[in-house]
């Protein structure tokens, strides 16, 4: 398979191997591939879940019943976070 990259993505993918944070160009690919499979998996397993969320936020939302921006982050990383934890189980 060949595959095609912008420069810019290619000096990225460099910068990386050469780091030490993948054995080869190959390494990264497969990773970086691997990866985002697994995020389409989820979001399409957790798809319905994810719209009624967003619908009950839009219906807080239009009784005034919103957050600040700095807690949405912060209760975005740290899901993040979790999610990063239970990936390396």
């Amino acid at each position: 398979m060949t595959i095609h990259l912008r420069p810019e993505l290619e000096e990225l993918i460099r910068q990386d191997v050469e780091r030490g944070a993948y054995e080869t160009i190959d390494d990264f690919v497969e990773q970086a591939v691997s990866l985002l499979h697994e995020q389409e998996v989820w979001l399409a397993q957790h798809k319905s879940e994810i719209a009624a969320r967003i619908q009950v936020g839009f219906a807080a939302a239009q009784h005034g019943d919103l957050i600040e921006p700095e807690q949405a982050r912060s209760i975005l990383e740290e899901r993040k976070r979790e999610w990063a934890a239970k990936r390396k189980a």
